[in-house]
C-alpha cells in the first residue's frame, strides 16, 4: 500500500485521524475528495498549520500535518517545540522534500539540519524511512503512538525487501557480521550504501549494514554492539555533520565511555549543489561507489596506523 492508501484506510478505521497540510498535496491529492471533512489545507502557514494541530488534538483529535520539511522545521519550528513538544500531543508531522530529496532546489529549500532541530524538542520522535515500503510499514505503527512523531516522508522506490516488523527504536539489520566494517544509515541513502556493500564485498571487505528507521529513540544498543565488533563504523546521511546521525554515535559513545573509529559522511557545513538526485549524489561524493571508495581509504588509513603503531 501507498502512503495515501495506509492514511485513507486509516480514515476509515479512526475517526479522530484528520489530515492538514500547508499547500503540500502531492502524497495526499485523493484525500479532499474522498474525505473532505477531514482534510485541512491552511496554505503557505506552517506556523497556523502547526497551532491548529495541536488545538485540535488538545480536543482529542490525531492531525497528522504535511509541509515541506525545510518551512515546517524551521518556519513553525517554535510552534512545534512550545505547542506539541512540551505538552507532548500525539501530532505527526510529515516534512517532504528531506535531505538529497530536495534534489533542484537551492539553499533555502534544503532541510539538511530537520533532524537536528527534531530530536533536539523535549518528547518528539524522528523516523527517516529510507524508501515508500519502508515508509508504509512504519507509518501504522507510528499513527497509533500517541506521541509526536516527525517523519521524513519518501516515496522512492525499495532497492531491498524490509522487515515487515517495525518497532520504534530498533534499527533494521540489511547485513550482519561487518568485521571490517558497518555502515550506519537512514532515509535515501540506504539504496547507496546497498551498493556501496556490494563493491566491498566483492573485494572481500566485511560489510555490515544497518538501517536506523527511527534516530530518536535510537538503538543504543545495536549501535553499540556493532562499535565492539567492527573495526570502521561508517555514519552516512544526507544531514549536516553537526547535530545528525554522527553527533548522535559521538553522544552514545561518550556517554557509554568508548571508543570507536568513525568515518562520517555527511554535509560539512555546506549544502549541496542543486540538480538531479542522481546528478547530485555523484557530485556531492553520495553515490554507491564514492562511498565504497571513502570507505576503502579510511581502512587502508587505519591499517597504516595500527601496523605502524605495533611495530
Amino acid at each position: 500500500m501507498t502512503y495515501e492508501e495506509i492514511l485513507i484506510n486509516e480514515l476509515g478505521q479512526n475517526e479522530n485521524l484528520l489530515v492538514l497540510t500547508a499547500e503540500n498535496r502531492a502524497a495526499i491529492r485523493n484525500i479532499p475528495n474522498l474525505k473532505p471533512e477531514r482534510f485541512f489545507d491552511f496554505g503557505i502557514a506552517e506556523q497556523t498549520m502547526i497551532g491548529a494541530a495541536a488545538g485540535l488534538a488538545l480536543r482529542g483529535k490525531l492531525p497528522v500535518a504535511h509541509a515541506l520539511a525545510s518551512f515546517l522545521t524551521m518556519r513553525a519550528f517554535e510552534f512545534i517545540r512550545t505547542d506539541i513538544g512540551i505538552p507532548n500531543l500525539p501530532v505527526k508531522i510529515v516534512g517532504s522534500f528531506a535531505g538529497l530529496l530536495s534534489e533542484a532546489n537551492g539553499p533555502t529549500h534544503q532541510a539538511i539540519e530537520d533532524i537536528s532541530l527534531m530530536r533536539g524538542i523535549p518528547n518528539m520522535n524522528v523516523i527517516c524511512p529510507s524508501d515508500a515500503e519502508d515508509l508504509a510499514i512504519c507509518l501504522p505503527v507510528i499513527l497509533k503512538s500517541d506521541s509526536p512523531y516527525y517523519i521524513r516522508f519518501t516515496n522512492l522506490q525499495s532497492s531491498i525487501k524490509h522487515n515487515p516488523v517495525f518497532t520504534p527504536g530498533k534499527a533494521e539489520s540489511i547485513l550482519e557480521d561487518g568485521y571490517d566494517v558497518t555502515i550506519l544509515t537512514y532515509g535515501c541513502l540506504l539504496k547507496e550504501a546497498v551498493i556501496a556493500a556490494e563493491i566491498l564485498q566483492s573485494e572481500n571487505i566485511s560489510v555490515g549494514l544497518i538501517n536506523l528507521r527511527t534516530l530518536k529513540p535510537i538503538d543504543s544498543e545495536k549501535i553499540l554492539e556493532v562499535c565492539k565488533s567492527s573495526s570502521l563504523i561508517v555514519t552516512l546521511e544526507d544531514h549536516f555533520r553537526v547535530g545528525g546521525l554522527y553527533s548522535i554515535l559521538c553522544e552514545l559513545l561518550i556517554s557509554e565511555q568508548m571508543m570507536a573509529n568513525i568515518l562520517p559522511i555527511a554535509f560539512d557545513n555546506k549544502w549541496f549543489k542543486p540538480a538531479l538526485l542522481s546528478d547530485v549524489l555523484i557530485f556531492e561524493e553520495m553515490d554507491g561507489k564514492s562511498i565504497a571508495r571513502k570507505i576503502k581509504h579510511s581502512l587502508s588509513k587505519s591499517r597504516i596506523f595500527l601496523n605502524q603503531f605495533n611495530t
